[in-house]
């Protein structure tokens, strides 16, 4: 792996981050005054308005990977965007990561994302051209139903949700919960796992349909918030209670028992776009806790000359490249080697950078004292934001889970052999 940013990324890195510099972050109050003001869950009119400046700077769509999957070869469906490799978008997701509402500007946040890499690579035409395109315009958005309340998710094959094929439709009964961006006044789309099959082998039992939120039957029963924080123009997060929706059967996506195959297709890369958010977010918390320990003075010197600060301060940049770096390598494997190959990196990395954000975060927040668990300083909702991705996309111990198996694999036959020859 070659370490250094192509002449390419590099540029785009500092169109991203100009752009960063000259309309995000100076608008970060007038975001959080809109966010407060009239309709909790709204579209913020400073995002619109970015939008529209990100779209004609061609910053758009950048998550989707080049040639990304077609599967039906009749299919002519065009995705309108600056398409990267996953280690070019790691260097700009990290810059997105600092401002939690920025990705949305570039059209690059989740759940879209990995909705729309679904759509992309698994949807009909017709389905492309009906939910697709909008999306891909930042016209509307779209929620990912997949966990449930009353099974341990973090086992898909769990799910109990219904999905019963009646004539020309599916009707689907369940209850769904932490349904990303479902609380969104655009939300037009969900795409919802569920079995269509209890009687099949295990991993094609479940199937993946598209829903209209619209549709009879469909409630929003309460919406969950994150250690007090909704985050209301995001779309928060919902519990949705499904009773008789009926679809028709041309919702259904790739085909009856392929809810799993679209899932791995799916998880892969929203994992990721995660953790390159990350770094960007334990890069912000590092920078208020410095500034924070040079500003203030006990014991009769800078809290930063303090040994247990500096200390911490060196952990935190330690643990930020490490997670970096396995970042990349995570994202280069991915481009060169495909998705399923990369499965060990994505793990890895997934349970690493959520757990050092925690401590960086965590450390920033101490630094801080009292003023840390405020609102004042944004490093409680950031805290806030990033603790939920330690189960979001699969828990911590799925995915260490996943890695010890690998490497449990790497000598299983060799201790095989020994036993035998012995």
């Amino acid at each position: 792996m070659i370490f250094e940013h192509s002449e390419e990324t590099k540029q785009l890195i500092d169109r991203v981050q100009r752009f960063m510099d000259e309309h995000i972050y100076p608008n970060r109050e007038l975001y959080l005054r809109q966010e407060h003001e009239g309709n909790r869950w709204k579209a913020v009119p400073i995002v619109d308005e970015l939008k529209v400046k990100a779209k004609a700077e061609g910053l758009w769509n950048m998550f989707m990977p080049p040639h990304s999957g077609q599967v039906h070869v009749d299919d002519t469906f065009v995705f309108e965007g600056l398409q990267l490799t996953n280690l070019q978008y790691a260097a700009v997701a990290e810059l997105m990561g600092k401002v939690g509402w920025a990705s949305e500007v570039f059209n690059c946040s989740a759940p879209d994302t990995g909705n729309m890499e679904v759509l992309m690579r698994y949807g009909t035409l017709a389905q492309k051209e009906r939910w697709l395109r909008p999306l891909m315009n930042g016209e509307t958005r779209s929620s990912f139903l997949m966990t449930e309340p009353a099974v341990a998710s973090s086992d898909a094959s769990n799910i109990e949700t219904r999905i019963d094929r009646d004539g020309d439709h599916y009707v689907i009964n369940g209850r769904k919960w932490f349904s990303s961006g479902a609380g969104h006044p655009r939300c037009d789309v969900y795409i919802l796992m569920g079995k269509t099959d209890p009687g099949a082998r295990t991993y094609n039992q479940q199937s993946m349909i598209l829903v209209s939120p619209d549709t009879p039957g469909v409630t929003i029963e309460r919406m969950l918030p994150v250690f007090g924080y909704e985050h209301e123009s995001h779309g928060g997060h919902a519990q949705v209670l499904l009773e008789n929706v009926r679809v028709p059967v041309e919702n259904m996506l790739l085909g009856e028992g392929r809810g799993f195959e679209i899932a791995q297709g799916r998880l892969g890369p929203g994992r990721i776009h995660h953790c390159m958010r990350i770094i960007g977010a334990c890069e912000v918390a590092l920078e208020k806790m410095c500034t924070r320990l040079l500003s203030r003075v006990a014991f009769g010197k800078a809290i930063a000359e303090h040994s247990v600060w500096e200390q911490r301060i060196a952990e935190a940049r330690i643990d930020i490249e490490m997670c970096r770096l396995l970042c990349l390598k995570a994202a280069y494997m991915m481009d060169v080697a495909g998705n399923k190959s990369a499965r060990g990196e994505i793990a890895m990395i997934k349970v690493a950078a959520p757990r050092i954000a925690c401590k960086v975060i965590d450390d920033a927040i101490q630094a801080h004292g009292g003023a840390g668990v405020t609102a004042d300083f944004g490093l409680a909702e950031l805290y806030a934001s990033n603790r939920i991705h330690r189960i979001t996309d699969g828990p911590d111990e799925v995915h260490a889970r996943t890695v010890a198996r690998m490497e449990l694999g790497k000598y299983a036959a060799p201790a095989a052999s020994r036993q035998v020859a012995a």
